[in-house]
Parts: C-alpha cells; sequence; structure tokens
C-alpha cells in the first residue's frame, strides 16, 4: 500500500509499504478515505518531535472497516467509521477515571517509538488497536472530511475549553487561530463564553474567527491585553487558550488572565521553556496542560457537529492526493493553508 513516510526534517515522501495485519483481537483494519495534514504533523517535520526515517505519520482519518479481530463488538466490517488520534485499552488505572489521554498503554499515530510505534493513516489503510475505544460511526450524512476533525482537531479545540473551567458568561481569549485554536474559538462560544478575544497575525485566520463570533486581534498591530481589559473592565480575561506551544505565547496569557483566572496550554511543548511563574504566583492563574483527552469528548463533539453546534467546514482550504503529500506538507508550512485533506 502507498504511505506518507518522514524521511528527514523537511523532506516526507509517498512510499510503500507493507499492508497492516490483525495483531490482537480488539483490533480493527481501516481503510482510508480522508486523511488530514496537522499542525503536529509540522512538529515532526520540522524535527521537533523525534521518529525514526521511514516511519509512517499522519493521525486524523476516516474510512471504511475492512477486518476486525475477535474482541472488536462496537463496529463491523463495512462500517464507515471515524478514528481518535490516540488509542487507550479502557482498563488501566487512568482509563477507569476517564483519563484515556494518559492510558499506561495508549499509543499516538504516526509519532514513531517516543509515542508507541503505531504506524500512521497518511496512508491506504491503518491498524486500529483497541478498536472499540478508538473508532466511531460516521454520521449519516457526514461528509469524510467534516467527520475527521471529531478524531483530533475539533476534540481537542472542545478539550481545551472543556478542561480550562470555562463557565457560561465568561471571557475568554485564544492565542493562536490555527485550525486548533479556531476549533477552541467555536468551542469556547458553543459552551456559553459571552466573548471570545481571537489573537493571531494571519488576517485569513482572523477573519474566520470574526465569522465565529470572536472580536479578532492583530498580533502585530493592536495589543491583546489591552483588548482584554477593554472586555472585562480591566480584570483580564477569565480563561486564556494557548494553542500555539510558544514560551512567549504562554507569557502573554500569563498577563492577559485576571487574578484567579485559567490558563489552558493544548499548543505542543517539547522542549523546556522559561515562563514568569512569578507572576503567574502572585495573580494565583491556574495552569493546565497536556495531550487533549479527545477520546472522552469524541462522542459529544460528534453530537454537536452532527447539530451544527460546531461546524468545521471552513477550515478545509485544500483537498489533494495523497501522492502530493511532500507538496501539501510544504503548502502547509508556509502558512498557506488552514486543514488539509489528503485522498489516497
Amino acid at each position: 500500500m502507498r504511505a506518507v513516510t518522514f524521511q528527514q526534517p523537511g523532506v516526507v515522501s509517498v512510499e510503500e509499504r507493507p499492508q497492516p495485519e490483525l495483531v490482537d483481537p480488539g483490533d480493527a483494519i481501516v481503510r482510508i478515505e480522508a486523511t488530514g495534514v496537522c499542525g503536529s504533523d509540522l512538529h515532526i517535520y520540522h524535527g521537533r518531535v523525534k521518529i525514526e526515517p521511514g516511519f509512517t505519520i499522519g493521525h486524523e482519518y476516516v474510512g471504511t472497516v475492512v477486518a476486525t479481530g475477535d474482541a472488536v463488538g462496537t463496529v463491523a466490517v463495512g462500517d464507515r467509521v471515524l478514528g481518535c488520534f490516540h488509542t487507550a485499552c479502557g482498563t488501566c488505572f487512568h482509563c477507569l477515571r476517564g483519563e484515556y489521554h494518559r492510558c499506561v498503554r495508549s499509543r499516538t499515530f504516526g509519532h514513531g517509538a517516543t509515542l508507541g510505534s503505531l504506524q500512521g493513516t497518511q496512508a491506504e489503510m491503518a491498524l486500529v488497536p483497541h478498536a472499540d475505544m478508538v473508532l466511531r460511526a460516521v454520521p449519516d450524512g457526514m461528509r469524510p472530511e467534516v467527520a475527521l476533525f471529531a478524531g483530533d482537531v475539533m476534540g481537542t479545540g472542545f478539550h481545551a475549553v472543556d478542561s480550562s473551567g470555562l463557565r457560561p458568561g465568561d471571557v475568554a481569549a485564544v492565542l493562536g487561530l490555527g485550525p486548533v485554536g479556531l476549533c477552541a474559538v467555536q468551542a469556547a462560544k458553543a459552551c456559553g463564553a459571552a466573548h471570545v478575544i481571537a489573537i493571531d497575525t494571519v488576517e485569513e485566520r482572523l477573519g474566520i474567527a470574526a465569522s465565529f463570533g470572536a472580536e479578532p486581534v492583530h498580533l502585530g498591530e493592536q495589543d491583546p491585553r489591552a483588548a482584554a481589559r477593554a472586555a472585562t473592565e480591566g480584570r483580564g480575561v477569565d480563561v486564556c487558550i494557548d494553542a500555539v506551544g510558544d514560551p512567549k505565547a504562554l507569557e502573554s496569557a500569563i498577563r492577559m488572565t485576571r487574578d484567579c483566572g485559567s490558563i489552558q496550554c493544548i499548543g505542543v511543548y517539547a522542549e523546556r521553556a522559561e515562563i514568569h511563574l512569578g507572576l503567574m504566583w502572585l495573580k494565583a492563574i491556574t495552569l493546565r496542560g497536556g495531550q487533549a483527552n479527545v477520546i472522552a469528548h469524541v462522542d459529544r463533539v460528534l453530537a454537536m457537529m452532527s447539530a451544527g453546534v460546531l461546524d468545521p467546514t471552513p477550515l478545509v482550504t485544500h483537498h489533494m492526493p495523497l501522492e502530493k503529500a511532500a507538496e501539501a506538507y510544504a503548502i502547509y508550512d508556509r502558512r498557506e493553508a488552514l486543514k488539509i485533506v489528503l485522498t489516497p
């Protein structure tokens, strides 16, 4: 089968790889119909997240089940499904507490040995362990490029809002308007935020945030802290979501957030970072971070997407065949696309 593989920083290629085979009774094999290029994939592309050369990458996927192990009960051969970007066993200490993102046997698609050596989904077929936990049926009438958001990007944006402690009537700020940040803007509005400040430097992304009902703030031309003060009688925002994964963004979040407010870091931090911890301590800010608990949220997110409360359609800017993966990564790296959907 054809698969997109990492070769070295800045280089991916489409190569022939063996078709996956069932390993455990809980496994399923999915023939991929649509797969996305994600901001997390760029961390691999840049060499920031280390994986082995030749490893199949990608972790967003929609497709059809073509084989299942004997223990799989919730999906069957022929079902159209979407999948979450990580797996969970369902029985360990963390899973029994609903902390599926910290499952002791969790594996993340397309991230090499560091995160479980699970081959990725930018391919014609993919092996899905713990299929009953990971896969969901695609709702009738939902297009594949929409459905794939539930298992990663929209699920991550929703997780950011849900975990931040945002309450109806709060004022929120979202730093970074890539697909995850824009999904967080939608989720914050859907969860009752009275006002959302959306911060970036790309005019197109600011325009999309405005269409979602947010106040756009251009980082290079406007002062985010002034916008936060103006929206809150000088207090600062109740909730700030860092969808960048950069210490400068986190420092800005600390300064924009009110005393006793909260910051949710959903951007990827792969290195040590220095922030003004004294200011965070003085303001009694709650700081949360970590990988998104998408499995815990996927059913709610799917329901909200099916009802049109959450709609990622405006974020899909490119459809490309799998063979053009190298071009797709180059386009995404230049920030000329929001979401690229690859079709095997």
